[in-house]
């Protein structure tokens, strides 16, 4: 960047006009891209989250036919402890053993009857979980039918601005090899600062080409004159003449 300091004020000017027409291309192919880039984004990040919905409601599915067949084993147990306290129920021997059996009996049938009640609300629920999981699948389908065709899109738009692009990348670094760090850094401040991205604009009609502040006289003299950087008192942009803007 040393040799950059050695170019007149007028060079530098030259310069940035330049590097300010090349951005100003590159930033109307951003515009043909319009939202696209990040509709795709936005898109690839909504597929994702759906894609991790799915995977948590299977799993929850899983879980919930575990439990069922949990269940499913608990009234077979029931069914067995029954089976077994009824041939005991044959050979009692007194009241209190008799109404201990039932007792066992009664508790093995509420069991079995809790067992059902816990099957039957596990298997609602996995129904409902079931239209959750192929709402979600529905939602992925969409999406990536709306991502391929944003894709589709943009791979278009790419394709055909692709060469222009590249020059264009390649105009503007050869632009910012000559402009020394400080100034190229103001450069992209002001850029930055502005959606339309001018930094360097012409003095139309005694005024500023950025925000269209009234220039005195005697600066619109030094402006012409090239000898140094004038940077408008309103908005902060490098001003230069009009002959010096059209020229290039």
């Amino acid at each position: 960047m040393a040799a950059v300091k050695d170019f007149s004020v007028e060079e530098k000017l030259i310069t940035l006009v330049k590097l300010q027409k090349v951005d100003c291309k590159l930033d109307q192919l951003q515009v043909l891209k319009g939202e696209l880039p990040m509709e795709v984004k936005d898109l690839e990040d909504e597929i994702e989250g759906l894609h991790a919905r799915q995977t948590r409601i299977e799993e929850e599915i899983n879980g919930i036919q575990e439990f069922i067949e949990q269940k499913k084993q608990g009234i077979k147990d029931a069914q067995e402890l029954i089976n077994k306290y009824e041939k005991q129920s044959e050979n009692v021997k007194n009241n209190r053993e008799f109404e201990a059996i039932n007792k066992e009996i009664e508790m093995q049938t509420l069991e079995v009857k809790l067992c059902e009640k816990h099957i039957k609300d596990a298997t609602e629920e996995i129904a409902d979980k079931a239209r959750a999981l192929e709402s979600a699948k529905k939602a992925v389908g969409n999406k990536e039918g709306n991502l391929a065709g944003k894709k589709g899109e943009l791979e278009k738009i790419i394709s055909e601005t692709d060469k222009e692009e590249k020059e264009f990348n390649a105009e503007a670094a050869a632009a910012r090899a000559h402009v020394e760090e400080r100034l190229l850094n103001s450069y992209d401040r002001i850029r930055n600062n502005y959606r339309n991205g001018l930094a360097v604009v012409p003095v139309e009609r005694d005024a500023c080409g950025g925000c269209f502040h009234a220039i005195p006289p005697q600066k619109q003299s030094d402006i012409r004159m090239r000898k140094k950087i004038i940077v408008c008192e309103n908005c902060g942009r490098i001003l230069v003449d009009t002959d010096l803007n059209d020229s290039i």
